[in-house]
Parts: structure tokens; sequence; C-alpha cells
């Protein structure tokens, strides 16, 4: 088990959003968190990564307590949520977008030295790049690029930073059937080093690419299975799929 929670619980105000929520991660999994709006799906994700912190409970990472670390040690511990690390500079080409995450992992620094010249950095934001597919648009400025290389740019950024658990915040929202097939079969790939945990709407998505499935409904876990288990299981039908 890489990520488990124990009775978390979060409020805002006097909203209970997160209501004992007891969530076990497996190393190697993709895991889908699915659930009607304000359901509690976005806060979850944000006490994992330390964004927002619990008012009892406790998150632990590879046995060890994180729930009161700041967030940027949650992140270097390697839980990242994708499209929260940074913001796409758009003046910047895509090699650069990435090279810059990739530098802040670097333990040293030489301030004499040119970025262009951090040969061990350069050739790990070119195998990234080759990961995710954005070789051939390594020296387009981000600003040019389509809505789901964009995408794919955000989790290169991510993929950066080293994370051994990658929170995807609704990664195919957006996009057109082209890009969702080329998105899934990227998640799909990834699994192969990382931990994924997503929120998504696009029940194809999430049916198509889950080990298990999590399902919020008013801050709590109502069920969690298998696509299979789920897309069958009535009371999910009832408060979410809508028969679907």
């Amino acid at each position: 088990m890489i990520l488990k929670t124990v009775s978390l619980i979060k409020y805002f105000g006097g909203l209970k959003a997160i209501d004992n929520v007891n969530f076990a991660l497996q190393e190697g999994e993709i895991r889908s968190i699915i659930g009607p709006n304000g359901a509690g799906k976005t806060t979850l994700f944000n006490l994992l990564t330390g964004y927002l912190k619990p008012n009892s409970g406790k998150i632990f990472f590879k046995g060890e307590d994180i729930t009161d670390l700041p967030q940027y040690l949650i992140c270097r511990k390697g839980i990242v949520k994708s499209f929260q690390i940074t913001s796409i500079f758009p003046k910047l080409t895509v090699f650069e977008n990435v090279r810059l995450a990739a530098q802040m992992r670097k333990t040293t620094y030489n301030f004499w030295k040119k970025a262009e010249d951090l040969e061990d950095v350069n050739d790990r934001v070119m195998q990234i790049l080759k990961e995710v597919k954005l070789t051939e648009e390594k020296d387009s400025l981000a600003a040019d690029l389509s809505y789901g290389l964009s995408r794919h740019l955000e989790i290169a950024i991510s993929l950066a930073t080293n994370p051994k658990i990658l929170l995807l915040d609704e990664p195919t929202a957006g996009m057109n059937p082209e890009e969702t097939q080329n998105t899934m079969h990227l998640i799909k790939k990834l699994k192969k080093d990382l931990t994924i945990v997503l929120v998504e709407h696009d029940m194809k998505v999430v049916m198509g690419i889950s080990d298990l499935i999590s399902v919020l409904h008013n801050g709590q876990i109502l069920v969690e299975g298998s696509p299979d288990e789920i897309r069958n299981n009535k009371e999910v039908q009832r408060v979410y799929l809508g028969g679907r």
C-alpha cells in the first residue's frame, strides 16, 4: 500500500465536505474517483496533496504520516497533482516548460552555468517529451499547442518532478474523441512507472482505464470496486450513473 487515509474529515464552515473517508491505494494501480458534483472529489485531491489540511484524520504515504506536511514537501516526496504544480508558460517552448520543472528537482545549482548546458536535465526532459509524444513539438511555443497537446504538456511538467503518485483532475475534459483516446493511451502507459489517481466525468474513460473505482457521495465513499462492479451496482446507478 502506497497511500492511505484514516478517518479523514474536512469542514468548510458548517459543511462537512469529507466525512470519515478511509481511502487505500495500492502501488501501480490506476484509481478513478467519481461522484456527483459536490461529492467531495476535488476536496479529497486537495487534502492528499497538502493544499488543504483536514480537521481530523490522518494521511499516510509509504507508512509515513504526512498529514501536517506543507504542500511543497508532499510534492517532493512524490505526490503530485497535474495542473496544480505549475502553469504553462505560453511564451516559452515546450522544452523550456518541462526543463523548468526538471531543474527544480536538482539538489545543487551552478548559477554560472547556462540551462542549455545542464546535460543531465536536458536528457531527462527529452526522455519525458518522448514518453508523452511531444518531441516533434519541443521547439514550439506552448501557446501554439492544440488543447489536447497542452494537457499532455501539463502532464509532462508533472512528470519532471519525479512523482510516485500522479493525481489527474479531469484529464480529458474538453477533448475531442481522438484527443481523449490519445490521453487514455498515455495514462495506461504511465502506469508502468507510476500510481495514478484521477477524477474524471467521462464514464467511457473511467471504465476503460481504471483498475478500481471509488465512488464519493456526500463526502463519503459509497462503494469501491472494479469497473464491472461499479457499472452494475444499483446504488451507484441511483446516485450517480442514472441508469447509464
